[in-house]
């Protein structure tokens, strides 16, 4: 087991960009292995506010195929979902053959954000604490890989990035009220996640926590080691000529004027 790579110096962009570039055609050939062979992956992204989790899902899925490959972020629950079984709008999501799902947040929302928050009871608390490692195993009985990722941010970092995503208009929807909240309960946060580790760090789904004070390794480490977990071959099909395309009928041409066309981003 390696401790975090706290001492690492900061990967220089160019340097990040080979070793993803390397690393998203391992995703390539992972997600061919799985979706002829018929598996199936979940995989949990989890973290504190900032952490990261959001970049490393879009790299992950950036070079997949969609039509196997499916993120799930749910918001907060309907009023009719909050009349049913806690697991009940998770299950719904889980993979068929041949998929992959990644969860942006998952049912780890009760061990985390809600039992600090205050949005569910001490009572449902301590069951989901309970239930979740009996969902889990029977998940994996199911033939299910379960993956779970913590992005581990320290509170000095996620200041910073809190402060940048306030002067970026691009990333300022990013910085919910919730996220303010959170500044504050730094501690209740930590307590929470160190339970939820003590309970629910099992040998068929352990918790992999991925250092993220740094953004491009933890990316880098987080896509390496999700590719590890599947002993899969390269069955991505070798290049191949295409015939010539057929000659074009001289008789018929569309014209270019029977439709409106975008205009140049640049005309004012």
């Amino acid at each position: 087991m390696g401790g975090p790579p706290f001492e690492r110096e900061p990967l220089d962009y160019e340097a990040y960009q080979r070793e993803l570039d390397r690393l998203q055609l391992e995703l390539v050939k992972w997600q061919t292995w799985i979706t002829d062979k018929g598996l199936k992956v979940v995989v949990l992204f989890e973290g504190r506010d900032a952490a990261g989790k959001g970049g490393a899902i879009r790299r992950v899925m950036a070079p997949l195929n969609p039509r196997s490959v499916r993120l799930v972020a749910l918001g907060k629950p309907t009023e009719q979902e909050r009349t049913q079984w806690y697991f009940q709008r998770y299950v719904r999501h889980l993979p068929s053959a041949g998929e992959v799902v990644l969860f942006d947040r998952s049912w780890y929302n009760r061990a985390g954000v809600e039992r600090v928050m205050g949005y569910c009871s001490d009572e449902e608390y301590w069951q989901f604490l309970h239930d979740v490692v009996q969902f889990e195993r029977l998940l994996v009985n199911s033939g299910i890989l379960l993956v779970k990722y913590w992005f581990s941010v320290s509170d000095d970092e996620q200041e910073r990035r809190f402060h940048a995503r306030t002067r970026n208009p691009k990333t300022r929807w990013k910085l919910s009220s919730m996220d303010v909240e959170s500044r504050s309960r730094w501690q209740e946060y930590s307590k929470a996640k160190d339970r939820m580790f003590q309970y629910t760090d099992i040998p068929e789904a352990p918790w992999w926590q991925v250092y993220a004070d740094d953004k491009l390794r933890a990316r880098l480490n987080c896509i390496n080691h999700l590719v590890s977990l599947v002993d899969y071959e390269d069955l991505i099909p070798p290049p191949f000529d295409l015939d010539p395309r057929p000659e074009a009928d001289d008789d018929y041409r569309t014209s270019h004027n029977l439709h409106q066309w975008t205009p140049d981003f640049d005309e004012r």
